[in-house]
């Protein structure tokens, strides 16, 4: 029996905001169907994709007012998950629901909760102010993965890679040999890396708009278990980023969330924000393009690990200096999955 790769009792992003309306949309969250639209107030709604009367999805139905009737028999269910209407028949069975799942819209993401509702606390939604504060600019996409998770997240903990898979835009060789620290709390890993006095990467350069050689700044911040935000820029070299001052470089946010979709596939979402610029919606799509195109070049070493790893599923890895902050990410979710188990195992003991 495989060792479960994912903690139930969290929130995470079933969806960016624009893509929920008046449609069903079907999505796989920690191996839990649901269907996810959108009430004519406008709240968000997250239902087990499965009707109770012979489980076909209810995504492939239709929705009215507030409720979704079954695509196959014409059973209707309220947000609540409870059957309102059943053709041909008064009487409405009482057991007749499906599963509502805790649901709520921030950030510009839909975030739902697929464990114990009760312990849906919103205050455990991770705090991303950047993504909806008009000082701040950018956008972002959804990209599928066919990887665990977690292998995402390794990506993003050790951006040593950037050197080697992204060399034509954001890596370059300083970045390798550049010293990290590495910190670590309950829930949170973070990892501080700064390159100094180098010229910098094709990306950035072309972001500072400045000549000569840059101070550059990269601090991974992860929230177990699928958040991940990075603070990342350059500034000309000498005029003070180092010490705080960062007012004659570009600062970026870059939210990456992969949401475990299966125990071998995820939602990867991800959004570039930036504090400069604002207003100019060209510098918006080009930085969203660019993004894209660096997203596609992990996506597609992390599919070839995984496909290697499921052909390999005896092999041990060995980590090196570089792991560090991914191996405290690791060991973040793997406790919120023991103290779930824990848990589990008092209550039916």
């Amino acid at each position: 029996m495989s060792q479960q790769s994912f903690p139930m009792n969290a929130w995470y992003v079933a969806a960016w905001d624009a893509e929920v309306g008046r449609a069903l949309l079907a999505r796989t969250i920690c191996n839990r169907k649901m269907v996810l639209y959108r009430k004519l107030d406008g709240g968000p709604v997250a239902l087990e994709d499965a009707c109770w009367h012979r489980l076909v999805p209810l995504a492939i139905g239709t929705i009215e007012g507030n409720d979704v009737r079954c695509g196959y028999h014409g059973l209707v269910f309220g947000p609540n998950g409870r059957c309102t209407h059943m053709p041909s028949q008064e009487t409405i069975n009482p057991s007749a629901c499906v599963r509502s799942y805790p649901v709520i819209e921030r950030y510009r993401f839909i975030w739902v909760w697929p464990g114990d509702p009760a312990l849906a606390d919103t205050a455990l939604i991770p705090h991303l102010p950047w993504a909806d504060d008009p000082e701040w600019a950018g956008d972002g996409r959804m990209t599928p993965v066919k990887a665990d998770y977690r292998l995402v997240i390794d990506n993003l903990m050790d951006l040593t890679h950037e050197t080697f898979v992204h060399s034509s835009s954001i890596g370059n060789a300083a970045l390798a040999e550049a010293p990290f620290d590495a910190f670590h709390g309950e829930r949170t890993a973070r990892v501080e890396r700064w390159v100094l006095d180098e010229e910098a990467p094709p990306f950035w350069a072309a972001q500072l708009g400045k000549p000569g050689n840059s101070d550059r700044w990269q601090m991974i911040n992860f929230l177990a278990p699928a958040t991940i935000y990075l603070e990342v820029g350059v500034a000309p070299a000498g005029t003070g980023a180092p010490e705080g001052d960062r007012s004659q470089g570009v600062d970026m946010r870059v939210i990456h969330i992969p949401t475990p979709s299966t125990d071998k596939s995820c939602y990867y979402f991800w959004s570039h924000l930036r504090n400069y610029r604002v207003n100019d919606q060209g510098v918006t799509r080009r930085v969203l393009e660019g993004a894209a195109g660096i997203l596609y070049e992990d996506e597609v070493v992390i599919e070839a690990q995984q496909r290697a790893i499921d052909e390999n599923p005896d092999h041990v890895f060995y980590n090196l200096n570089i792991d560090a902050g991914s191996m405290w990410a690791r060991r973040a979710i793997d406790r919120m999955i023991a103290d779930e188990t824990l848990t589990v195992a008092e209550g039916a003991s």
